[in-house]
């Protein structure tokens, strides 16, 4: 049970709503995002909602018997639409493009990147300045100092900045730097982290774990939405199978999976999906096609001498490719719908 609460509800009839709860036989766990008050009831009984929700002070009242409650998409009507500021957001029919290198190597590799999406209309920019890795002696990234350098180019030309947050203890330092906060795969389930996030003003994607099912997902998000940050987008990169074909599987049915379950926006990342240059665009494509509301794809002036994931990034020409006709299929299901 989610119950919407006034935003400037009095203490006394919070009050009264707690304790009718309880009596429901509900736990209840309130929740203060930056949009509105939720008192979120937790218990199994089947109960008749008018019998609470006449009571002063509730704005609204909604059954969810999903385990993840916020996150759901049984008490939203509409879609989520997360907004970046300056016009620029993603999901409710927006469609977002992310797009830059894996790790951010040097100020030359920013400014040219930074040219490249301009000159395609593309105003969010990715790059690691940490980056975990496999193994400890391969490239960690820039680190702050890189992410400010990064965030200079970025603000001067209207881009805004996702790069991924790997601890708690960088989320203070990193924070008038970053637009968007990345949590990794392997950081899906790191439950500290993602309290952490919920308390910030900040979007946050949250990527599906290595092995991760949907649920656990929408799990992880739910963290994030309970500590009071409505800002989420989902991103789907693929999971480890048993195939040893190319890099992860990209699972294409989590996308219309969780556009059914969520009311989020949903990313889909094929170049972590697949992981081999040559079949990023068309999985690009078929996840524009599942719905997605959007795509991070890693983009590399000169792929063969990156430092981190050259083999599943584009050249500058390949993405200017994918990007076209990205647009067109946008362009195709409007007119179809």
């Amino acid at each position: 049970m989610i119950i919407q609460l006034e935003n400037n509800i009095s203490g006394d009839r919070l009050e009264k709503i707690k304790s009718q709860v309880l009596k429901m036989g509900f736990d209840h766990n309130l929740v203060k995002t930056q949009f509105a008050n939720y008192l979120v009831g937790i218990g199994k009984k089947d109960i008749d909602l008018r019998t609470i929700g006449s009571l002063e002070g509730i704005e609204d009242i909604h059954r969810v018997s999903d385990q993840y409650k916020l996150v759901s998409s049984k008490w939203k009507l509409n879609q989520t639409a997360v907004d970046l500021g300056d016009g620029i957001l993603i999901g409710n029919g927006n469609f977002g493009i992310m797009a830059g290198p894996c790790s951010i190597e040097s100020e030359e590799q920013v400014i040219h990147t930074v040219e490249h999406l301009k000159k395609n209309h593309i105003y969010i920019m990715r790059g690691g300045v940490y980056k975990p890795r496999s193994s400890p002696y391969s490239f960690r990234g820039l680190g702050i100092e890189g992410l400010r350098m990064f965030h200079k180019h970025c603000s001067e030309n209207g881009i805004k900045i996702i790069t991924e947050v790997m601890q708690v203890s960088q989320i203070d330092e990193m924070l008038k730097y970053v637009d968007i906060f990345q949590v990794g795969a392997r950081n899906s389930q790191n439950f500290n982290l993602l309290d952490a996030l919920g308390k910030v003003d900040k979007p946050v994607m949250l990527k599906r774990g290595i092995a991760g099912t949907i649920d656990e997902l929408l799990q992880a998000a739910e963290y994030i939405f309970s500590n009071g940050n409505e800002k989420i987008l989902l991103c789907e990169r693929g999971i480890r199978t048993f195939e040893k074909a190319y890099r992860n599987t990209l699972d294409l049915n989590a996308v219309a999976i969780l556009k059914d379950k969520s009311h989020l926006p949903v990313i889909v990342d094929s170049s972590h999906g697949i992981g081999i240059r040559k079949y990023i665009e068309p999985m690009t494509l078929a996840g524009v096609m599942t719905g997605a509301d959007g795509i991070i794809i890693e983009v590399h002036e000169e792929p063969e001498k990156a430092i981190s994931d050259g083999q599943q990034s584009l050249n500058f020409d390949e993405a200017d490719a994918l990007y076209k006709n990205v647009r067109t299929i946008l362009q195709a299901k409007r007119q179809l719908n």
